[in-house]
């Protein structure tokens, strides 16, 4: 039960990612869809819609992976 809850819990910012450049693309081809009057304001929409999926999904791995011990500190050494 716990997996088909994350599964569409995921699956809510990856269709908005989807949305998301679905608008881009269609602002670069000039096809304004009803709320948007110009396409520079869908594509702006289209480029927030994108960046809170792909951040969304990002921060998932990354919050597994560190309660996994699979994210490493990362040394800057100077030489």
């Amino acid at each position: 039960m716990g997996r088909v809850f994350a599964f569409f819990l995921a699956a809510i910012p990856i269709s908005l990612s989807v949305i998301g450049v679905k608008l881009i693309r269609d602002s670069l081809f000039q096809i304004i869809y009803w709320p948007f009057a110009l396409p520079w304001q869908q594509a702006i929409v289209g480029i927030v819609l994108f960046l809170f999926g792909l951040s969304f999904i990002g921060g998932f791995i990354y919050h597994r992976d560190k309660k996994r011990n699979k994210v490493t500190k990362r040394r800057f050494t100077r030489r």
